[in-house]
Formats: structure tokens, sequence, C-alpha cells
């Protein structure tokens, strides 16, 4: 085929410009007019699905609603002991139990004998048993060793000559920390049973004598340690004196010149105050000059005996 049968380039280019003009043309869509969203929901292309999972921790922290007000924590109080005394079964029988009247007593599986508190025991012993068996008490002692606070050796005096067995019970208690406690009889070994217990929480301050303070209080404490002086007394004797010394110097005329001092008394307290405090034999520092002698003379004052030197080995210092 001849290139030329198309004719020249004049001819085509027309013809191509005749082609555009008879292509339909597309309406431009106005910028103003809204897209719909179905046709852009499937003109894009699917998005991905995302899955996000939360995880929520849980703790145990209790909710309090509002206007409620959680109780604080308190101490829990002092444990105490049983409100009844403990028995052991080894004191069946026993006639002291009889005698525990105005308190409880149960049995109980307990190493002591009897216990009278949460930190208190007792150990019975009689001496007539102790006689025959000596070693038995020093074992049961042994087995409560550091076992109570209190620890008491309840001990009936049922035999004569109880003076030996006594001082060696006496001295084994003081090394072992035991209480040393004698009675008669099996009453009264039960009645000091239910003071034990009744007397379990009490303060010592019931049995603890009370101290002077003041001057005229120490006064008058110091002027009726002899016996058969009493507060009265004392308070007439300073005064009339007006100090102590006076009224330890003023002569026995004098003193029975006072209202109230009879003979006996005046004669109580000349003794009291002109009584050497130590008795034996006493050499002069630095010389050998004896200053007193040594007496087998009784110290009785108001009858009662305070001081006996019965040989030289009491009356040396």
């Amino acid at each position: 085929m001849d290139p030329d049968d198309f004719g020249d380039d004049a001819d085509l280019a027309a013809a191509f410009q005749h082609a555009e003009r008879s292509l339909p043309t597309q309406a431009a869509v106005p910028a103003s007019h809204p897209v719909s969203s179905s046709s852009s929901a499937a003109a894009r292309p699917p998005a991905a699905t995302v899955t996000l999972t939360t995880t929520t921790t849980t703790t145990n922290t209790p909710t309090t609603p509002a206007g409620v007000q959680q109780p604080k924590p308190q101490a829990l109080p002092v444990r105490r002991g049983p409100s009844a005394i403990l028995v052991s079964a080894r004191q069946k029988g026993n006639p002291i139990l009889n005698g525990i009247q105005s308190v409880a007593w149960e049995y109980a599986d307990i190493v002591a004998d009897y216990v009278v508190g949460n930190t208190s025991c007792v150990l019975f012993l009689s001496l007539k048993y102790h006689r025959l068996h000596p070693e038995y008490i020093y074992g049961r002692m042994r087995a409560l060793a550091g076992k109570y606070r209190l620890r008491v050796l309840l001990t009936l005096v049922d035999i004569d000559g109880h003076e030996e067995p006594l001082r060696e019970l006496a001295k084994t208690g003081l090394v072992n920390n035991w209480t040393l406690l004698l009675c008669w009889s099996a009453p009264e070994a039960g009645r000091y049973l239910s003071l034990l217990k009744t007397y379990e929480h009490s303060s010592p301050n019931a049995i603890r004598a009370q101290q002077a303070t003041g001057y005229n209080e120490k006064l008058v404490e110091f002027v009726t340690v002899p016996r058969s002086i009493n507060k009265t007394d004392a308070i007439s004797l300073v005064g009339n004196f007006g100090s102590v010394r006076a009224a330890v110097e003023a002569g026995p005329e004098e003193i029975g010149m006072i209202g109230g001092w009879g003979e006996k008394k005046v004669n109580v307290w000349c003794r009291s105050v002109r009584e050497d405090f130590r008795v034996g034999r006493a050499k002069k520092r630095g010389g050998g000059e004896t200053a007193r002698e040594p007496t087998r003379d009784r110290v009785v004052v108001d009858d009662d005996p305070l001081f006996a030197a019965d040989d030289e080995e009491a009356l040396e210092p």
C-alpha cells in the first residue's frame, strides 16, 4: 500500500480534529455538589479491621462507700489465766482440796501440783513425806525450772524437829527462786491456795508500806521507831522541846513532865537514843585501846529482844 493514499498531512490533521469534536463530553461535577457517602465508600478500598483488647487488672483493695468509716484496729487484751485453780491429777485425795472454799478448782493435765494464775504455780510438800523421800521435791523443782514467774513451795509442817528440813528447803528456794510458804494444817493450806488465786491480779500497793514524803511525816516516823511510842507522843515530844536534837539530849525528868509520857515510855525512849548503834569490840584507829568490852547482855526494848549476843563471833563487827 502506498502511504500517499491517505492524502497529505493537512488532510490527516483535519480528520483528527473532526473526530475529537464528535466524542460525547462528560459534564463537570460542580465542587459545591455533595458526593454521596455510598459512592465514596464504594470507591474506597475496604479498611483493615483492627480489634483493640483492653486488659483490666483487678486488685483486692476493698471499695469503701462514701460516708462509711472503717473501724480502727485495737490491741487485744492481755491474756489472763483460767478462772479456776488447776489441780494436778496426782493431788486426788489430798485433804487440802476441802479447804479451797472461795474459788473454784478443777483437775487438769499440768506439771505443777496447782496453777493459781497465768504465771504462778504451787508445789505441795509434806515434811513427813520429805523425810522419807528427800529427793522427790528436787526432781519436781527441776521439772518446773523457768516455766513460771512465781513458784511457791507450800510446805505442811507435820513433824517434830522441823528446823533442819526447813533450813534446807529455804536455802534451796533462795538458790532456785522458789517462795517457801509454811502451813500447819490442811485447811490452812487450802486457804493459802484460795488467797493466791483471789489476789492473782492485785497490785502490790495494798501491802507496800507508805513512804514518808514531808519533813513532819519523816520526823514522826523517826520518833515512833521505838515500841510503845505512838504518833501523838512523837508530836508532843517534839512540840515541847522544839527539835529532835533537844528531845534526844533531854533527861528522863524533863521528858516525864510531858502529858502522856509515863515511866515506861520515858525509859524506852532514853534507852533507844542512848544505846550504841554497834555492839561488840571496837578499837580506836591508830591505837590499841579497847573502846568497849564485849557483853552478853540482851538488848531489850519494851520486853522485845532486838539483839542477842550469844557468842563472841556474833560480837565481832
